[in-house]
């Protein structure tokens, strides 16, 4: 005896009638349903093809409700989470809590390296001052040798 499973379990759906789910039978029904009550309403007044064009955009989410899934999520929850990501969000703006101390230390360390290199150039013209008097008592002595 063989009985063959689904190798993808998550995917499994049970059919209720015709290949379709509980939840997408229910959903299809209410579809056609509300599509044939606005068709017959509207039929009289502004006739059979603008009636449909008026039902279209009203048993098109009706009917997605009920098909369309991403990411495990159904169509409501797509849909509000697109409208949100539309006209909820809110501008990044950058608020640094510590911007004028880090301002300040780069400051101090930019004014202490500065003075650190005066410092060095005031040695070395120091030492290049004491090594040109040096280089001249050497001459002076030798010119007296």
């Amino acid at each position: 005896m063989i009985i063959e499973i689904n190798k993808d379990i998550e995917k499994y759906q049970e059919s209720v009638a015709m290949g379709l789910s509980a939840k997408q039978l229910a959903y299809s029904i209410l579809a056609l349903g509300s599509g044939c009550i606005i068709v017959f309403l509207l039929y009289e007044k502004i006739g059979l093809t603008f009636s449909c064009y008026v039902a279209v955009p009203i048993v098109a989410p009706i009917a997605l409700c009920g098909f369309y899934s991403y990411n495990g999520m159904g169509f409501r929850e797509v849909f509000t989470r697109y409208m949100r990501s539309i006209f909820r969000n809110k501008a990044l703006v950058f608020q640094s809590g510590g911007y004028r101390e880090m301002v300040s230390e780069i400051k101090a360390k930019e004014e202490a390296e500065k003075r650190a290199a005066a410092r060095k150039a005031k040695e070395e013209r120091k030492r290049m001052q004491k090594g040109k008097v040096k280089s001249r008592v050497r001459c002076l002595f030798k010119k007296k040798a």
